[in-house]
């Protein structure tokens, strides 16, 4: 199994395919979109990758941080997620955005993400609930309750903001402390933005 590769970066495309070589060798990766501002034509790289194969084909993803391939080695462990799903994941959410949305319940983060519409969201969310670490982030009052954060979205999305309006106004919004107020804090934030 090859674990990292180092080399020098011989070509890059816009769809997230670089092509390292290393020793002589050319090794094609699929690395997340993010990625790519640093893997320019020329550099030295170094990407930890995963190998994954199939019955009819062998693909390398690279990643740049151990904690992007773990997330990637989760996501794929998820039902109805294969390989390219969890890189176009990972494409739009890095880790810890990740790790935040599930932990507050933003469906409409993954959402923004091609291919992922709200079902397939909602299912994801549970799952993935389940697999990623996210103590730090996860503020809730008793285990199986919503956080904070999650509460005030909810309250927001019924009130009829939108996905964007929503997710702008939350992140700023402190991690614990009681409901109404935080709403009440979110929606004059909400007030003065428009």
């Amino acid at each position: 199994m090859i674990g990292s590769i180092r080399g020098t970066v011989l070509e890059r495309t816009a769809t997230g395919e670089v092509l390292v070589e290393v020793g002589g060798v050319g090794y094609r990766c699929l690395v997340p979109l993010g990625a790519l501002v640093t893997l320019a034509p020329g550099t030295p790289a170094f990407l930890v990758t995963h190998l994954h194969v199939r019955e009819d084909a062998m693909t390398l993803f690279g990643f740049p941080t151990r904690e992007e391939r773990d997330t990637f080695e989760v996501l794929i462990g998820a039902n109805g997620v294969g390989p390219k799903l969890a890189l176009a994941i990972l494409s739009v959410h890095p880790p810890s955005s990740l790790r935040r949305a599930v932990s507050e319940d933003d469906l409409d983060a993954l959402c923004l993400v091609p291919g992922i519409g709200k079902r397939t969201a909602q299912k994801l969310m549970v799952e993935l609930a389940a697999r990623l670490a996210v103590p730090e982030l996860d503020v809730r009052d008793e285990p199986g309750a919503p956080s904070v954060r999650a509460e005030v979205r909810a309250a927001l999305t019924e009130l009829g903001y939108g996905g964007d309006e929503i997710r702008a106004v939350v992140a700023d919004l402190p991690a614990d402390g009681a409901v109404e107020e935080l709403l009440r804090d979110a929606l004059k934030r909400l007030a003065v933005s428009a």
